[in-house]
Formats: structure tokens, sequence, C-alpha cells
């Protein structure tokens, strides 16, 4: 079976670099995934899958039912949406909506959920049983996940994979992490409400910036004494708004941030330690408060059976030189954990990385990929489905 898939896929590599560079020159925001979705459902049709549009707002699922007699469904999810990025890489086939650039990937994901299903739908007889593509809008904004899930796409799905790309491994190589890949997301909002005064007499005053600031310190210092260092935490207030003048004293101000941490136990108690610390120094220094902690992401954890699947196709797909076990998660997010309160999952990265030229990070301007890696990453994705109903 691995021969055939990657024939196939060797065959489909020039029409696969095609679809990607044509999703690249046409990028769409997170929920405006319109003319992608209508494109990749095409493609799905003309390969014969049983196609839906419109779930989750934008996204698109596309079945694919093998000739065997194994009821489960497997799914694989990639994402579609671009970036409010304005890109400068001067390439032949760059954005062409100014301002809006795929520097996340999200391009080649699409390419590869496309791939996998060109690639399996012609070896249906071989197929034991369902895979359903899930092509979602909406991950960088961390809200497709949820609406694919609210449309019934995630329904009678037994186990789900997905993919990133990383531009720090070298392409044609897959990155493999057992347990924890990345960590859970919260929105944090801090609103510190003093009293207005003249900046000459800050004693008749209860100043909402200083008192801001005593805040973020003792947050930060916090987490080092109070939590458990072997639990990463990672806070950050990333906007503060407050004050009208330089010669008064602000009576208001609003920090919002974003909180990452990876093990469930400290995830937990987090809306209450905060609180606790800005409850403390606001009544030291007489202000009010008030502390809006929402949860984001869950954390993507990856499920222990389908990561040694994962990682038993790919060591034999490509060997093992080629495969690389992830030491450490990362404090990223990922949308992909929502599919996995419902099913068991695993998420890899494909090495997208140059090994003759810079590579530039994720979510910059500047941001290439070394396309000899859609190869790679179709050819583990549809092995990985074939293994998982013949383990």
């Amino acid at each position: 079976m691995l021969s055939e898939i990657k024939t196939l896929a060797q065959t489909l590599a020039p029409r696969l670099i095609e679809i990607r560079r044509h999703l690249h020159a046409h990028p769409e925001l997170s929920g405006e995934e319109y003319q992608t979705a209508a494109y990749v459902a095409g493609v799905l049709s003309s390969c014969g899958l049983h196609v839906k549009e419109a779930v989750g707002k934008t996204g698109v699922v596309g079945e694919l039912t093998g000739q065997g007699t194994d009821r489960r469904t497997l799914a694989i999810r990639t994402d579609m949406d671009a970036l409010p990025i304005h890109e400068r890489s001067q390439l032949d086939f760059a954005s062409r909506i100014p301002g809006i650039m795929h520097a996340c990937g999200h391009d080649v994901h699409t390419t590869l959920g496309l791939g996998t299903a060109m690639v399996l739908s012609q070896l249906t007889e071989s197929l034991p049983g369902t895979i359903r593509f899930l092509f979602q809008p909406a991950e960088e904004i961390a809200q497709g996940a949820r609406w694919m899930v609210e449309d019934g796409a995630i329904e009678s799905v037994d186990a789900i994979l997905g993919v990133h790309v990383f531009p720090s491994i070298p392409a044609r190589h897959i990155g493999i992490r057992h347990g924890a890949l990345t960590a859970a997301a919260d929105d944090l909002e801090i609103i510190i409400q003093g009293e207005s005064g003249h900046g000459a007499r800050p004693h008749q005053a209860i100043d909402a910036i200083w008192i801001a600031a005593q805040v973020i310190t003792s947050l930060q210092q916090a987490i080092s004494r109070t939590q458990n260092p072997l639990h990463p935490i990672v806070l950050t207030i990333g906007k503060i708004e407050g004050g009208r003048a330089p010669n008064v004293i602000a009576d208001l101000v609003k920090m919002v941030g974003t909180v990452r941490s990876l093990h469930p136990d400290s995830h937990a108690s987090l809306p209450e330690w905060i609180e606790n610390i800005v409850s403390s120094v606001c009544q030291t220094y007489g202000a009010k408060y008030q502390v809006n902690y929402r949860r984001g992401v869950p954390s993507v954890q990856n499920d222990p059976d389908l990561t040694k699947i994962l990682e038993a196709a790919s060591r034999e797909a490509w060997g093992s030189d080629l495969v690389r076990i992830i030491p450490e998660p990362s404090l990223g997010a990922e949308d992909f954990s929502v599919y996995l309160e419902h099913a068991p999952g695993c998420m890899f990265r494909l090495g997208v990385g140059y090994t003759d030229k810079e590579n530039y990070p994720l979510h910059n301007p500047l941001f290439e990929v070394d396309e000899a890696a859609i190869m790679t990453g179709v050819v583990t994705l549809a092995y990985t489905a074939y293994k998982y109903w013949n383990y």
C-alpha cells in the first residue's frame, strides 16, 4: 500500500504545487474563506467525495468511504484561513490581496488535505473504513473548530489527525510529539478603577496607571514563586489603555492579554489565582477592579495509540533519519484541541524549512516553504490513515 500511495503522490506532485500556489495567491481572512471553500469543494467533488459546504460557516467537509468492512471513521483536519499580514516575499505567486497573506502555512495545510483525498480516492478498494476531511475556517481566531463541531462535523468520528508546517524543521522531515503538543490559551482582561486627580498632587487621587503597573509586576513575580515551575505558565499583557492627559492622574486602566499553560490542574486554577493577586494589590492601594477571564482553547494532547500509529507509519515511509521526536511542547495554541474533546487525535509537525537559504518564522511577511514538503505530508497522512485501520 505504501508504494501505491507514494507513486500516486509523486504523480500528483505538480498538480498539488499548482493548487498550493493558487491558494497562496488568493488568501482570505478568518470567517471569510468563501472562494477558498468553493475551490476546495470543487476539487473534492471531482474526486468523487461526498461534499458538504457551509459547515462551520465557511468550512467544507468531504467524506470518502472505502470498500472494506471497518465501520470506524477517521477524520483529517486542515485549516484554510490566512492572516492580516502584507506579504514581502517577492514570490511569483505572492498574495494578490494587499494586507492578507498565508503566513502560517494554511495554504499548504489545505493542499495536504486535498492531496490526501486525491490519493485515497483512487485506492478505495484498499480502504477499510471511512475517512472524513475537515477543511476548517478561522483557526487564526480560534473559533473555526468550535463552529465545525457545532455543525456536526465531528459526529461519528472515531479518531482525528492534524498537521502543522514548521519552518525550523527541514523539508522532508516529520516532527512527532508524544503527549502535550501545544498549550491551552485563554484571554484575560483586567480593569483598574481609581480616582482622578491633579498630576502634582498624587496623594489626593488613586493612580490607576501606577496600580496597573503593580498588578503586572505582582502577576509576573507570583508565577515564579507560587506556581509549580514544572507546569509552565506564560502570562502576557499585550495592550494597555488608560489616561487622558500628562498632568491628570488616570482613574481607569484597561489591560488585555493572553495566558498560556500546559498542565490541566494549573489551567483550572488560573482564574481564581489571578483574581486573588489583582484583588490584593487593588485593596492595598484603594482601587476597585474587574477581572474577566475567558477560556480559549485547551491544550493539544496527542493520543498515545494514534501517535504510535503515526510514528510507525512515518518511520516506515521515510526511515528513522527523517522522523524527529519533539522533546518539548510549544506554548503556542491550536484549536485542533477542540476536536480532541470529542475524539482521540494526534497532530504532527511537517518540516518545510530550506537547507540552502534563510528560513523565516511563522507569521512573518517573508515566510516561505520548501514545496518538497507537500509530497511528504500527503504520503504521511494517507499512509497513517491506512495504518489506522490495519494497526
